[in-house]
């Protein structure tokens, strides 16, 4: 199956599949409405699609986001992602966190570690780790990380603008969250550490 879809999405240039995952809780679903809002902004298309596991705080959750310049009429999950959104790093063991990843992916993760430190695939060709955990501590009091990763998306891919993403926010946040939540999303977007990787084949 993955190797027709390679085939099927060979020629788009446009298109940018995004697969989110994280834990119940942390606001992956949301996240994901914040990335689509964002690049409307911006002027594309886009659209999420969320998949839930057992729907209970702390179970694994997938949300698959597309934005293009032109109408996307695909609507399947993400299968072949050109970036990963990882909001819990105890994800990257037992769940295939890397499954169909593209040559030349982006990864997006929340941890306290090194860029150095974590085993990529060599399809991964940069990756940006910020440490959204500690900053929802600090600047919502508790540690829901969607709004820090989607910053911090911003940043390691350029595909949508931080104006964008901190408008989005303000648009679909309830107004007594919007201000502390655009300022996690700035400052996963001033704290993300990035690395290119240099693949030698």
């Amino acid at each position: 199956m993955l190797q027709k879809l390679r085939l099927r999405y060979a020629g788009s240039e446009k298109i940018k599949e995004i697969r989110l995952s994280g834990r119940g809780g942390q606001g992956i679903v949301i996240a994901s409405e914040i990335i689509v809002h964002a690049a409307m902004i911006d002027g594309l298309y886009g659209h999420s699609i969320p998949s839930f596991g057992t729907e209970r705080r702390g179970s694994p959750v997938l949300s698959s986001v597309r934005i293009d310049d032109r109408p996307i009429r695909e609507k399947t999950l993400v299968y072949l992602p050109d970036c990963i959104i990882a909001s819990d790093p105890t994800l990257l063991g037992p769940a295939n966190v890397f499954a169909g990843i593209r040559e030349g992916a982006i990864m997006v993760l929340n941890s306290s570690r090194e860029i150095e430190s974590v085993d990529l695939p060599p399809q991964i060709t940069r990756v940006g780790i910020v440490n959204a955990t500690k900053i929802a501590f600090k600047t919502l009091g508790i540690p829901v990380t969607n709004t820090v990763m989607v910053g911090a998306f911003a940043v390691a891919t350029g595909w949508v603008r931080v104006s964008s993403t901190i408008e989005a926010i303000r648009r679909l946040m309830p107004a007594e969250l919007v201000e502390k939540n655009v300022e996690a999303s700035r400052r996963g977007a001033e704290e993300i550490r990035i690395l290119d990787i240099r693949r030698d084949h």
